[in-house]
């Protein structure tokens, strides 16, 4: 499983931008990752309130940034301050800038169901 090769690299204090359409698999993808780093709790889009945490091996931050308008709106929430902590953070949908080293994943929905993932930040050595 992709989601688990990639949840043993981590350490904490990782951004993985996650790109793709909507329905591409960008929140399943996450569900995925979660399991990997042993969170129990279910998993779903944080849409609606920009961010979710949860924890496991690693504390997860969950962002989903459909909804903000700009990345004014995203330091005004505080958001921000859980980049590069001690957890990991996934964002969906990503709106800040200045993002510093991250994982970048792009999924693309293929035909019959399949998707292509291309990675870049994180070494599978």
């Amino acid at each position: 499983m992709l989601a688990k090769k990639i949840a043993d690299k981590l350490r904490g204090g990782e951004v993985i931008i996650l790109n793709g359409n909507l329905g591409a698999g960008k929140t399943t993808f996450t569900k995925g990752l979660a399991k990997a780093l042993g969170i129990a709790d279910v998993v779903t889009s944080p849409t609606f309130t920009f961010m979710k945490e949860y924890i496991g091996r690693l504390k997860l931050y969950h962002f989903d940034m459909y909804r903000a308008v700009d990345e004014d709106e995203l330091y005004e929430l505080g958001l921000n301050d859980y980049l590069y902590q001690n957890g990991v953070c996934v964002i969906e949908w990503n709106k800040f800038e200045d993002i510093k080293d991250p994982i970048l994943i792009t999924i693309t929905n293929l035909e019959d169901d399949k998707r292509l993932f291309e990675i870049s930040g994180v070494d599978f050595d």
